[in-house]
């Protein structure tokens, strides 16, 4: 059956594109969300980049027909943009007043369904508050899902299968085993576990070009630039990331996890030590917990250093275990002056072509999926993207921890050849930082 879907603002300033995935159906933009877009346009985000994205695409659409009566998409469905009238408050109760534009949406949203009794109406708004007040109004509403994935059941990157004794001690033996009849994805993390003896173990990854398990790589002695995993998710996140072959890491899981740290250890050793990059890039998005200062004085060096500290703070330990080893002992801004390392914001990185670097996103969670993709299509040849985060940990208010980019890219990964992802879930900062991360 045909709908009629009613967006909100906040819809298209997410996603642009989203007047063409509803298929069949009819979409009506209230012209109180094109009012509220046209104040988005001149800022240099994401955000005001895809309010100008929309606006093209309906100026585009404007020059084939009449917004107000239906024009014909693609498709098979329509879009009209409705106006808006003060009578149409008139299906609304008096606590909700005109002057807000959430209010007036919901008015234009009412007047449709109204209109078309024999239409289902359906508002989409990322808005919870806005779903609610629909609700009470009799009228349904939804979130936008385009891009949405179930968080609860979010590829873990790795598994345990219960085998025999013989396996596990044959792969101990020749350092691979053949596998058969189990559904994994390439590059998939395996515990082998003894089914009669549960402390009878082995770790190993699975190769899909081969179809066998091998074993995961080993820090050795000296660690990775003095860092240890000291769980098995940690080591598994290691292999990832001294993997030249894996050209795309996801690393997510709560505070104190060890993501960041051991992104930049790895990050450190193939561009330091190995060379296999030319430089270590580390970025992450600029958003503020809690109140924001405001401006911040200086030149971009200034400005970025509180954003950036965080960064900051995890190379300096790398460096402080090096210094107790009498292998390095360079502070950050001299790695930064020799050009092994480069730290910097992600507002700069469209159109940019990034060859030969070894680049960490930090705090993706806070990226659109469209900003993940605008990111990840910078890497030239030979670059490698790590991408670190934790869902439940969102300051960015266009996104939550099924919507945003991050989780977005385990799911639409997990079952290429040249990505990699692990999911952290045991705590190493410290007892305390441990026990925070999970009572409160």
């Amino acid at each position: 059956m045909i709908k009629n879907f009613v967006l909100d603002t906040n819809v298209l300033l997410y996603d642009p594109q989203a007047i063409f995935k509803f298929e069949e159906n009819n979409i009506i933009i209230p012209i109180t969300v094109i009012e509220e877009i046209d104040r988005f346009k001149k800022d240099m985000n994401e955000t005001g980049r895809n309010a100008r994205q929309l606006s093209r695409y309906l100026d585009e659409m404007r020059a084939t027909g009449s917004l107000a009566n239906g024009i014909a998409l693609e498709t098979g469905g329509t879009l009209r943009v409705e106006m808006y009238e003060e009578k149409f408050m008139k299906v609304l109760p008096p606590e909700l007043r005109e002057e807000r534009g959430d209010n007036r949406i919901l008015a234009v949203a009412l007047r449709v369904k109204e209109q078309d009794e024999a239409t289902p109406v359906i508002f989409v708004t990322k808005d919870t508050n806005l779903r609610i007040k629909s609700d009470a109004l009799g009228l349904k509403a939804e979130d936008y899902e385009s891009d949405k994935v179930d968080i609860e059941e979010l590829y873990p990157g790795f598994t345990e299968l219960e085998v025999s004794a013989e396996m596990v001690d044959r792969f101990h033996g020749q350092g691979w085993v053949d596998l058969t009849g189990y559904d994994l994805h390439p590059n998939q993390f395996v515990t082998l576990r003894d089914a009669t003896n549960p402390s009878h173990t082995a770790l190993g990854k699975y190769r899909a070009d081969q179809k066998r398990i091998t074993p995961i790589a080993k820090s050795g002695k000296d660690g990775v630039w003095s860092i240890h995993p000291r769980n098995r998710e940690q080591a598994f996140a290691f292999d990832a990331l001294l993997d030249d072959s894996i050209k795309l890491v996801t690393l997510v899981g709560k505070a104190g996890t060890g993501k960041t740290l051991l992104a930049i250890a790895a990050g450190l050793h193939k561009t330091a030590e190995e060379n296999v990059y030319n430089r270590l890039l580390v970025s992450r998005p600029v958003f503020p917990m809690g109140r924001d200062l405001g401006f911040l004085p200086g030149d971009i060096e200034e400005k970025l250093t509180p954003w950036m500290q965080p960064i900051f703070d995890n190379v300096e330990l790398l460096l402080s275990g090096h210094e107790a080893e009498k292998r390095h002992s360079k502070g950050y801004k001299e790695l930064m002056a020799m050009g092994i390392m480069d730290i910097e914001p992600l507002t700069y990185i469209r159109g940019r072509s990034i060859p030969l670097q070894f680049m960490i996103v930090d705090e993706a969670q806070n990226l659109t999926p469209h900003e993940i993709k605008t990111i990840i299509t910078r890497a030239g040849e030979g670059t490698k993207i790590v991408l670190t985060g934790d869902p439940y940990q969102i300051d960015n208010p266009y996104v939550d921890a099924s919507s945003n980019g991050l989780t977005y890219v385990v799911e639409r990964f997990k079952g290429v050849p040249i990505a990699g992802h692990v999911t952290m879930t045991k705590g190493e900062r410290s007892e305390l930082a441990e026990l925070a991360a999970n009572l409160l």
